[in-house]
């Protein structure tokens, strides 16, 4: 049925690229699949992207976002139903609780909120919220002139900008040295795992890297959706202050080479499963005039399927 998933997410209202079962798969054996498929009838309704740990499911875990997956005709009355169908489906079958991480607003195609609704009427605890660093194309803030003295001094070093197909010089000389030395890391995608994905989804994944003199000095992975440009990895070698390296990078990207799209999103600032913020990064971001939104988490419990029996009046 991948086929039939496939392209119910292409047409949905809030489904990205994320939910393609190309992307999802990729790291199948860390994931014990468990995913919906809403129907009724023949007709599908919804989806649910999901693996499932400890009799407990989850909005897929290997997944920045998810929740359910609707169509653009879908209504509040019928979501209510298909939500309803999956808590007393999940209850049947001995799964106790649900974990959601919504999908952020702007990835939205049309206005979806309707899940936030229903666990709200389903008493979900609400278990962590993350801050997201977006900017809205429509109501821009200016950037601040001390990201702009990082574009004049890239100009004068004569740094260059180039869009490239592979990802190996980013990972290998940049990204994981600056993990590991300034947090004992790694990035979530392997260079393997980075290349496989660019491969199935090369409209999508995007690598743009800054050079001086032909030698690599920083770059950024970003992840392409209908609604909005996400930076997946951001980092600079050591002499990125001083050359304005990374300000450079992210003017151009933000008022030249995605400034059509509605929302350029930093992605999020936080530790500790939300509680704290890197301070210093939060503010790297707002100076290019990117403000916050709120990214969600809840937890409900699949008996209180029944509370969904009586909103409508």
């Amino acid at each position: 049925m991948r086929s039939q998933w496939d392209q119910f997410v292409t047409n949905s209202k809030n489904g990205t690229f994320l939910f393609q079962r190309g992307f999802m798969d990729y790291h199948s054996d860390r994931f014990e699949d468990h995913s919906l498929m809403v129907f009724k009838g023949n007709s599908l309704l919804a989806l649910l992207p999901a693996n499932i740990s400890d009799s407990q499911l989850h909005s897929h875990q290997g997944l920045s976002y998810g929740g359910l997956v609707l169509s653009k005709k879908e209504k509040l009355n019928t979501t209510l139903e298909i939500f309803r169908e999956v808590l007393a489906f999940l209850n049947k079958e001995k799964i106790e609780k649900l974990h959601l991480k919504l999908v952020p607003s702007i990835y939205h195609k049309v206005p979806s909120d309707e899940l936030e609704y229903l666990l709200f009427i389903t008493e979900a605890t609400l278990t962590r919220v993350d801050v997201s660093s977006v900017i809205e194309s429509a109501s821009r803030v200016k950037i601040q002139s001390n990201r702009m003295e990082g574009v004049k001094k890239a100009e004068k070093n004569g740094l260059e900008i180039r869009e490239e197909v592979r990802f190996d010089a980013f990972w290998n000389e940049i990204l994981l040295s600056n993990l590991e030395q300034r947090h004992g890391a790694k990035p979530t995608h392997s260079l393997e795992e980075i290349e496989l994905l660019a491969a199935r989804f090369p409209k999508h994944i995007k690598q743009f890297n800054v050079f001086k003199k032909n030698k690599i000095v920083g770059g950024a992975t970003i992840f392409e959706t209908q609604t909005a440009c996400h930076i997946q990895y951001i980092s600079g070698n050591e002499e990125k202050q001083q050359l304005g390296s990374l300000d450079f990078l992210f003017e151009y990207l933000i008022t030249k080479r995605f400034n059509d799209k509605k929302y350029f999103d930093f992605g999020i600032s936080n530790e500790n499963q939300g509680r704290n913020i890197n301070k210093g990064l939060l503010y790297w971001k707002e100076t290019f005039g990117a403000r916050t939104i709120s990214n969600k988490h809840y937890t409900v419990h699949t008996n209180n399927y029944g509370k969904l029996d009586t909103v409508f009046l």
